[in-house]
């Protein structure tokens, strides 16, 4: 293993995303929740069964306050398009969305509403209500989505042997300085929706059982849960991951994507799986393989090293638990 990989993987392990993900484990434990609970904890959504078969979905993201003063409009964007995310990594399609917005006044709140708008209609999905609160002390935002699904893919059931795939929509630019990976905002709305709906056609077609979508944290991050979720360990070839050009490494690996998922399957489907994404113009490659050992790893030139055991050092608290019947 070489020094300058190694030095890698310890900055990637310290690395803000990677650590802003132990505050779920603080929540799990203090609501009494996790994998073994009635509607499993540590997936993108908690997946309820409906009565008529399937599955009810619903996903709830907060939005950072520096993130909502800083960039209102985008992060009014960006609660929606989370939420989708989150959706469509279960296997799911979005049904409608609601939000909570807390703001200072009407001005303050216009740009947040305005994004929020944009993208329930760039995608297709209705915003039908929520909480506003316009003489609140400070801005804060939180957006949840309702959605459906016929079959799940989920952050349980990755198994030793199985290949790991991402795919990443490369069609977009940074939001300087952050971490962001813009890819659709200013992207045509009839695309939009239609990429989302990958997910849900993979999961139909079987040809995923588990996945991911790459969040805060990026790649490494949502890695790590996946990890953790399923109790199995993983290797990342660096070299693999599928990377916008002239990409800092480093940032690219904690990087939050607009559309990006990680998706676990048969080592015999990985071809028929990144060709359903390459036909639509997103990048797709099998980026590394699930074992036993519960440890996360990067790979490259013949070298390895460990990033975080999720065994002996959980992450989000959420522990694996059997299958669900999906």
């Amino acid at each position: 293993m070489s020094g300058a990989l190694a030095a890698l993987a310890g900055r990637l392990a310290a690395g803000p995303g990677l650590g802003g993900k132990r505050d779920v484990a603080a929540a799990v434990a203090a609501l009494g929740i996790g994998g073994d609970s009635a509607v499993p904890v540590g997936d993108d959504c908690a997946a309820i069964p409906a009565a008529g078969g399937g599955w009810d979905l619903l996903a709830c993201e907060g939005m950072i306050e520096g993130f909502v003063a800083a960039m209102p409009w985008f992060a009014g964007w960006s609660a929606v398009m989370v939420n989708l995310s989150d959706v469509a990594a279960m296997g799911g399609r979005p049904v409608a969305v609601v939000n909570a917005l807390w703001a200072t006044g009407p001005a303050e709140a216009a740009p947040v509403l305005e994004g929020m708008r944009a993208a329930s209609a760039a995608y297709g999905v209705p915003m039908v209500g929520g909480h506003a609160n316009l003489r609140a002390g400070s801005g804060q935002l939180a957006v949840a989505v309702l959605g459906r699904a016929e079959r799940l893919l989920t952050s349980f059931d990755a198994a030793p042997g199985d290949a790991l795939v991402m795919a990443v929509d490369l069609r977009g630019r940074w939001h300087d300085p952050h971490p962001f990976w813009d890819a659709a905002s200013e992207a045509p709305g009839e695309r939009l929706g239609a990429d989302l709906a990958l997910l849900a056609e993979v999961a139909e077609a079987g040809l995923a059982h588990a996945a991911k979508d790459i969040s805060q944290g990026g790649v490494i991050g949502t890695a790590a849960m996946f990890c953790e979720c399923s109790g199995v360990g993983l290797t990342i070839a660096l070299d693999a991951v599928p990377a916008p050009e002239a990409a800092e490494e480093e940032r690219w690996l904690a990087a939050f994507p607009s559309y990006g998922y990680l998706l676990a399957t048969e080592a015999g489907a990985v071809e028929a799986l990144t060709a359903r994404f390459a036909a639509r113009g997103i990048a797709a490659a099998r980026i590394g393989s699930f074992d036993d050992t519960g440890v996360l790893a990067v790979a490259r030139d013949g070298g390895r090293a460990a990033v975080r055991d999720l065994g002996a050092e959980p992450l989000i608290g959420c522990a694996r638990r059997a299958p669900i019947d999906a």
